[in-house]
């Protein structure tokens, strides 16, 4: 296993929510944990690597949708984007793990309905254990947050919706 296909399961691991993963071959054993150190003990996720010779399982697709659930959920999409467009979306600058306060005891930095000016922290996202202050490049107030506490984030993922108005 090479440099590039350890960093693209970290990755993978990061999106799929597990908390702890292990993987054992014959000559390599790494266990990737996510997300902050707790006292919560959860079942870690085993992957088994497969031997190249047997065939690998594959998860089976869902149903196609009916034609009009689409027509419908197509609509539905479109009127969404109609009362988006007038609110400003802030994106996380990084990939790492997006938090609402600033430790565990502490209030939440923003709520819903919360007045923002420019340069108030909204958040906080921990990148190689450092922790950034996320800040707000418009005032208004903060209309959607777009992420669970303690959720992996990507670069560009779109964190808050906020109403310039």
């Amino acid at each position: 296993m090479d440099i590039k296909e350890i960093q693209s399961l970290i990755k993978f691991v990061a999106k799929s929510g597990a908390r702890e993963v292990k993987l054992e071959t014959d000559d390599l054993k790494i266990t990737i944990k996510t997300g902050p150190a707790e006292s919560d003990h959860h079942e870690p996720t085993y992957i088994q690597q497969i031997p190249m010779g047997q065939p690998q399982m594959t998860q089976p697709s869902s149903p196609p949708a009916q034609a009009g659930e689409a027509a419908t959920s197509e609509a539905s999409k479109e009127n969404k984007k109609e009362d988006d467009s007038k609110y400003i979306t802030i994106k996380s600058p990084i990939i790492g793990t997006f938090y609402r306060k600033p430790s565990p005891d502490k209030d939440t930095f923003v709520e819903v309905g919360s007045a923002i000016k420019k340069g108030d922290v909204l958040c906080v996202i921990e990148a190689m254990k450092l922790f950034n202050d996320i800040e707000s490049e418009v005032s208004g107030k903060i209309v959607k947050i777009l992420v669970e506490d303690s959720s992996p984030v990507e670069f560009d993922q779109p964190l808050f919706m906020v109403d310039p108005s």
